[in-house]
């Protein structure tokens, strides 16, 4: 592996983690002005908001992910995100179109991770009777998980 892309999921991993550290909090400390949005994703955000524990749960979540990441914790902190990416995602291409480069930066960044340490996630995938200790066909072995 070259110098470069030995570096590149530590690259990753704190880009994603300082971006969900950073909007996390500014969902509690508001220091980030929020550009007003269109009326679809208003009447989504009022709804989730008016749940009353939606928003803080959300933006909690994704405090602990960011820090997660920044420690070097990835699997769990991706697996934390990823229904929180893929919404990100949906509300910027349905709701609230625009913002792509940051949206598409996150999502690269998770998918991008997620395959770096596709190793963690490779028994979610087993056939059930490789779980069980019956012989079946083994899948290519995922390679050996990067340090990042």
């Amino acid at each position: 592996m070259s110098h470069k892309s030995s570096k590149l999921p530590i690259v990753a991993r704190v880009l994603l983690g300082a971006v969900f550290l950073v909007f996390g909090l500014n969902g509690f400390l508001h220091f980030l002005p929020q550009p007003p949005a269109p009326a679809p994703a208003m009447a989504f955000g009022g709804a989730l908001a008016a749940t009353g524990y939606f928003f803080p749960l959300l933006k909690a979540t994704e405090i602990v992910a960011g820090v997660l990441l920044l420690v070097g914790f990835v699997p769990i902190a991706l697996t934390l995100l990823a229904p929180i990416v893929v919404n990100i995602v949906a509300f910027h291409v349905f709701l609230a179109p625009g913002n792509y480069a940051v949206v598409g930066l996150v999502l690269a960044a998770e998918i991008y991770l997620a395959v770096v340490h596709r190793a963690a996630f490779a028994p979610l995938f087993a056939r059930a009777a490789a779980r069980r200790g019956a012989p079946a066909a083994t899948p290519l072995e995922a390679p050996r998980r990067v340090a990042a």
